[in-house]
């Protein structure tokens, strides 16, 4: 634990986690300093929309399952119900400051009704585009870390924001899918240039990266990127002994919906807090393997961060 509260960067690969490959030099650098692991989801609806889709996971990296279910007008039975106010992430999280960044219309509105800051890509990049500047997206790197506090290698007192959240991804094409895995690549790069180990930002920056699967074909996806223990045990006599894993419970009680394969991917790293595992590469065999962290719902996922900031209590031991 940190003697102060720590400042969170989070970039979200949204669909790029099956185009990794070997060139993506710097994601695979950081899962090799980092503590990885998986985040589970629920199943997808049946006939879910990609914007929809977006939307639905990103409320639930947020824990925000009823705020989705009150934008679409359904009222949930069982683990989210409607309720006539949202409370916003400074109301949940104990006045925390936290944007979101993306260029997606949709989960901008959502934002806003969670009480995020959006801003705009355009508001960090030179020439009002999203190309790399060189070297590794450097100026986009020092743009996202002053919203921190973080300046000059020193950590100011005051900071426009705690969390920072960044939405990268969710192409249409081959194109533009390789385009935003090597703007992710580039942009840890350029942050963990800075944030070297022993620094004053590095000691103080809480960095998450995640790489989602995006839109899954049951059939193509799921023996592939499987994480559950059952899966090579469904029809041993000993099946029925194993003790439920945690991602599968709340609380006291079991999750209903819970999808056993093709998770999101998380690194996260800040010097002398987080656990380095035995990760080498950022990859799903790697993080399975290797990682530190195995698998947590992603509806816990910020309430983990918040903890880091001083804004929530402990979850998990």
């Amino acid at each position: 634990m940190a003697d102060k509260p720590s400042r969170a960067l989070v970039l979200y690969g949204d669909g790029l986690a099956r185009f990794i490959d070997p060139s993506h030099t710097h994601l695979h650098s950081l899962s090799s300093k980092a503590s990885c692991g998986f985040l589970s989801l629920p199943n997808a609806p049946a006939s879910e929309s990609e914007d929809e889709r977006i939307v639905r996971e990103f409320a639930i990296l947020q824990d925000a399952c009823e705020a989705y279910l009150n934008l679409n007008g359904v009222v949930g039975k069982d683990e989210c119900q409607q309720k006539n106010l949202i409370p916003t992430i400074s109301e949940r999280f104990m006045g925390m400051k936290a944007a979101v960044i993306t260029s997606n219309s949709s989960l901008k509105s959502f934002g806003t009704k969670l009480g995020f800051s959006m801003l705009e890509f355009t508001e960090f990049s030179k020439n009002n585009h999203l190309q790399a500047e060189p070297p590794e997206n450097s100026f986009v790197a020092s743009k996202l870390l002053e919203l921190l506090g973080f300046e000059e290698g020193k950590t100011l007192d005051m900071s426009k924001f705690d969390l920072v959240f960044v939405h990268i991804g969710a192409g249409e094409n081959d194109k533009a899918i390789a385009n935003d895995l090597e703007f992710v690549n580039s942009l840890v790069g350029g942050i963990m240039h800075v944030a070297q180990p022993g620094s004053e930002i590095g000691s103080r920056l809480h960095f998450s990266v995640m790489l989602g699967c995006g839109s899954i074909s049951e059939d193509n996806d799921s023996s592939k990127l499987s994480f559950s223990i059952y899966k090579d045990e469904k029809n041993s006599k000993l099946s029925e002994l194993f003790p439920r894993q945690s991602y599968t419970m709340k609380g006291e009680n079991q999750r209903k919906d819970v999808r056993h394969h093709s998770p999101m991917l998380i690194a996260q790293l800040q010097y002398a807090v987080t656990r380095k595992d035995m990760v080498e590469t950022f990859s799903f065999k790697d993080f399975k393997e290797n990682g530190g962290n195995l698998v947590i719902p992603a509806d816990r996922f910020l309430h983990e961060v918040a903890f880091k900031l001083w804004k929530a209590p402990k979850y998990g031991a």
